[in-house]
């Protein structure tokens, strides 16, 4: 009665278990990009610097590999490393949330400064970490920006700023819509001296960072596709009661109206601003 009965191996145990196994074993082979939803292989993630192949769509990219793709190798040295935030309003559960934002971002706060090179040219450099409270805008951030800021005035350096935020972070309150002030004083300061800055709005520059130093920029770049704006779509559209224009905060409908220098692809990005770095210290382009 055995004669036609299919034996069983270890694949069709894993085919029939279905469901969890089989899509944490698909997860690790392959990302669905978020705009064309088309498959794309996990492992050549780095190879195509996370850009979608098939629509050209910017994925998110975790800040440490941002500075590992831009800055010579070696290069980068991390300031401010040990600045973590603190409960002072006594906000209910922030202690909680900050604990698990760190784990899940590995990340101490929401921005990483510090100095290196760019194709042997030494400026400061700061990247926000969206994966860090959304890349929300506390005390941590706005003083370690700030104490960037002031470390390049010190030494003479161009700044280089990588923005992606939801804006500021409501559990600091007061304290930290104050880091929109700092960080523009120090801004002002470091431009005042006739220092460099350029900013790179990544997806999305939000709320009160685009309205401080994101925007501040002697250059402001931005990475295609990137919503750039203080109040969102749909909140505008809540409150004016209209339809808004096809791609509004856009990118490309912010360098269309005046609003950015340059839309730059990330693949071009390091000799972009490579070039804008020479072309200050008054080299060939």
């Amino acid at each position: 009665m055995f004669t036609f009965k299919k034996p069983k191996n270890d694949l069709e145990a894993l085919l029939q278990t279905g469901s969890k196994e089989r899509s944490d074993f698909s997860a690790d082979l392959f990302v669905n990009c978020p705009a064309c939803n088309k498959s794309i292989i996990t492992a050549h993630l780095p190879e195509y610097l996370h850009v979608c192949p098939k629509c050209d769509h910017h994925m998110k990219l975790r800040t440490r590999l941002r500075l590992k793709y831009l800055l010579d190798t070696g290069s980068f040295t991390e300031h401010d490393a040990d600045l973590t935030a603190r409960n002072d309003l006594e906000f209910p559960e922030y202690e909680e949330k900050l604990a698990a934002a760190a784990q899940d971002s590995g990340e101490r706060d929401a921005v990483i400064t510090g100095t290196g090179k760019l194709k042997g040219m030494d400026c400061c450099i700061f990247a926000m970490e969206g994966s860090f409270m959304m890349g929300s805008m506390g005390c941590v951030v706005g003083e370690k920006i700030t104490r960037l800021f002031e470390h390049a005035y010190k030494h003479r350096l161009p700044v280089i700023g990588y923005t992606v935020s939801g804006g500021a972070r409501m559990q600091e309150g007061i304290l930290s819509l104050m880091q929109m002030a700092k960080t523009s004083g120090a801004v002002k300061r470091h431009s005042d001296a006739g220092l460099l800055y350029i900013t790179v709005l990544t997806n999305p520059t939000t709320g009160g960072v685009t309205a401080s130093f994101a925007m501040e920029g002697d250059m402001i770049l931005a990475e295609p596709g990137a919503l750039i704006c203080f109040a969102g779509p749909r909140v505008i559209e809540q409150t004016t009661r209209q339809k808004l224009p096809p791609g509004f905060q856009r990118a490309e409908f912010l360098l269309e109206h005046g609003f950015l220098d340059a839309i730059v692809h990330r693949s071009g990005q390091r000799d972009y601003l490579a070039r804008l770095l020479r072309f200050h210290q008054g080299g060939v382009q």
